[in-house]
């Protein structure tokens, strides 16, 4: 039982090791590139990032025309020039025009709050003129009327308030 189990993990570890002969470079687009092969001829040492160790094998140059078939481009952001990517401009367009509907949306809805506050106090100040009885019902249900300096200050709020909200 013992041996079995020790076939199987140096099974494992032998079929393992090919993942090591894995080749990683950037082509000229700027997108890593992963392959079991090298990279084509034209891309310069520089952009190879990883590469299987050969000992004392020089690095066997692929033509460029010939496909590998291997390859997986793998884009990445901070490499990505801006224009590549299609999809990418699309959802951000989207995204700032959600924005700016949301922005109207918002500035409609204070302006309309605005000029009910201003209606409100355009009101408010026609009824609170001098000379005129003004009655209010307290937190206890009582009616009561409202005397000259509560008229003055109330008539004071309505103007800061048309002056604030009715431009």
């Amino acid at each position: 039982m013992k041996l079995h189990k020790l076939l199987l993990v140096t099974l494992a570890c032998v079929w393992a090791t090919g993942a090591l002969a894995q080749w990683q470079w950037v082509d000229k687009d700027g997108r890593k590139v992963f392959s079991d092969r090298p990279p084509p001829a034209d891309v310069p040492e520089k952009n190879i990032l990883k590469q299987p160790h050969m000992g004392n094998k020089p690095r066997a140059p692929v033509a460029a025309d010939a496909p590998t078939g291997t390859e997986t481009p793998v884009t990445t952001q901070a490499s990505a020039s801006p224009g590549k990517d299609k999809q990418l401009e699309d959802n951000k367009a989207k995204a700032e025009a959600a924005e700016a509907a949301k922005k109207k949306a918002e500035e409609e809805r204070v302006a309309k709050v605005r000029a009910d506050n201003c209606a409100r106090a355009r009101l408010s100040k026609v009824q609170l003129a001098p000379g005129r009885l003004v009655a209010s019902t307290n937190a206890k249900g009582e009616r009561g009327f409202m005397d000259d300096a509560t008229r003055e200050a109330e008539l004071r709020r309505a103007d800061d308030i048309i002056a604030a909200d009715c431009q």
